[in-house]
């Protein structure tokens, strides 16, 4: 009995805090398209600030696009972006971060790669080699410092990219797929810097295909579906009671097949 009521707490804490949570960046009617092809149409969500937000859907949803649209690697064809309640632009740029699924690694040793990320975001001297000794500490590649980048294996070259956005400070880490390809030893070493940084205060957004690391990591879901925001809430309730027949069929390893729609 102790146990469920410890659970209960939990829960409803959770809830709260995803009621308090100031937003930090919200999206309202978003699109994009791209040679005429519609990617991402009418998408609606807020991210709130220290909750781990996770994207799910099939291939080809739009997952990696919305993400690009939020980080303004992307120009939106409809609709806004807003970072702290203003439009994207240097503030946001320095308050985030993002990893792609598979990370560019420098022509030069793990430490050197993160000076180089430490210096273009203008961090000097004794900040900066502090900065990257706590980065190096954090991914557990401190004994790897002078090994070049790109003989790393591919958990540690995830590990490395990981580090070296984190290590700049950002309020906002975006991951694309961090453990796709990966071992369950290197997937359990990145959910574990993940988690690093979400107790440090870093908000998440994650793209996953993998149901069990969603419930392993997510505070808030976000569910695509052909370029369209499908459900989103909480994760407690989205993964195991959604209301949307295309959660469903997702969840139950089921193809769903939407009604063609005449594009405008």
């Amino acid at each position: 009995m102790r146990e469920v009521a410890t659970l209960r707490t939990v829960l409803s804490q959770n809830v709260i805090d995803a009621a308090i949570a100031p937003p930090l960046m919200t999206a309202r009617g978003l699109g994009c398209s791209i040679k005429g092809q519609r990617l991402v149409r009418d998408v609606d969500l807020t991210i709130r600030q220290g909750r781990r937000t996770v994207v799910l859907g099939p291939n080809g949803a739009g997952k990696s696009v919305l993400l690009r649209l939020l980080h303004g690697l992307l120009p939106a064809s409809e609709g806004t972006v807003l970072w702290r309640g203003n439009p994207l632009g240097a503030d946001a740029q320095d308050g985030q971060a993002m990893v792609f699924q598979r990370p560019v690694m420098l022509r030069r040793s793990v430490l050197a790669n993160l000076n180089f990320a430490l210096k273009v975001r203008g961090f000097r001297g004794p900040e900066r080699a502090r900065r990257a000794a706590q980065a190096l500490e954090m991914a557990g590649l401190d004994h790897l410092a002078k090994r070049p980048a790109r003989v790393l294996s591919g958990g540690e070259q995830q590990r490395l990219a990981i580090a070296r956005a984190l290590a700049t400070g950002p309020d906002l880490l975006l991951l694309d797929e961090p453990t796709a390809s990966l071992d369950p030893a290197a997937t359990a070493r990145i959910e574990a810097l993940i988690g690093q940084a979400h107790a440090s205060g870093v908000t998440i957004v994650m793209v996953t295909h993998d149901r069990g690391q969603a419930q392993r990591l997510a505070d808030d879901v976000v569910f695509l579906q052909d370029g369209r925001l499908a459900e989103s809430g909480p994760a407690s309730t989205l993964l195991h009671s959604p209301r949307s027949d295309a959660v469903r069929a997702w969840l139950d390893g089921r193809l769903f097949v939407t009604t063609p729609q005449t594009q405008p």
